[in-house]
């Protein structure tokens, strides 16, 4: 499942369970408060593209999010940019499974990593120390970024008063410990 898929699917568990959350909360309370709409923060877009966005025409990594990826680790890697898109295009290609996971199943994403890490060390004539250390650093800026803009989803939920700051913080540690939206690897 690709990693925007564990998102969304993790951001929509959170949402059902702080919805969940509340509604216990409501009815404990026995008072009446009027339903929260969706704002323009909210994670799908009124057109429909957030469950696409920065995919290729076919649903595989391409689009904004795979040029992103190329030229942030073409700049890592001090390599052109042409050749880390064409490697990792490559690679992409001869792993491509052959059929879907099993339900339940997924990849081993450290066995894909290392994987990853050798061709393009190969195709790119670069050691795969090298390339493995860049990759970890892309990943970690990229978990800083989710996790910045949690925070800020979140902070804005308590100023609005959507989500008490203890719903907010468990939401954070449920997060931080992969238990909901992909974190932790």
């Amino acid at each position: 499942m690709s990693r925007r898929k564990r998102i969304a699917l993790g951001l929509s568990a959170t949402a059902l369970a702080v919805g969940a959350g509340i509604g216990v909360a409501g009815m404990a309370s026995a008072t009446t408060t009027p339903t929260p709409t969706p704002g323009a923060s909210s994670s799908a877009s009124t057109d429909g593209t957030a469950a696409t966005e920065g995919k290729g025409r076919h649903g595989g990594h391409g689009g904004e999010r795979g040029v992103a990826q190329a030229s942030a680790l073409a700049e890592k890697l001090g390599v052109e940019e042409a050749k880390v898109t064409e490697a990792l295009k490559a690679f992409r290609e001869a792993n491509k499974p052959a059929s879907p996971p099993a339900d339940g199943t997924r990849p081993d994403p450290a066995a894909r990593d290392a994987a990853l890490a050798k061709a393009l060390a190969e195709s790119l004539g670069i050691e795969e120390s090298k390339v493995t250390a860049a990759l970890e650093e892309l990943r970690s800026e990229a978990q800083a970024e989710r996790a910045a803009s949690l925070k800020t989803r979140l902070d804005k939920a308590v100023t609005d008063g959507k989500l008490t700051q203890a719903e907010a913080d468990a939401v954070t540690k449920a997060v931080e410990n992969g238990v909901i939206g992909g974190g932790g690897r």
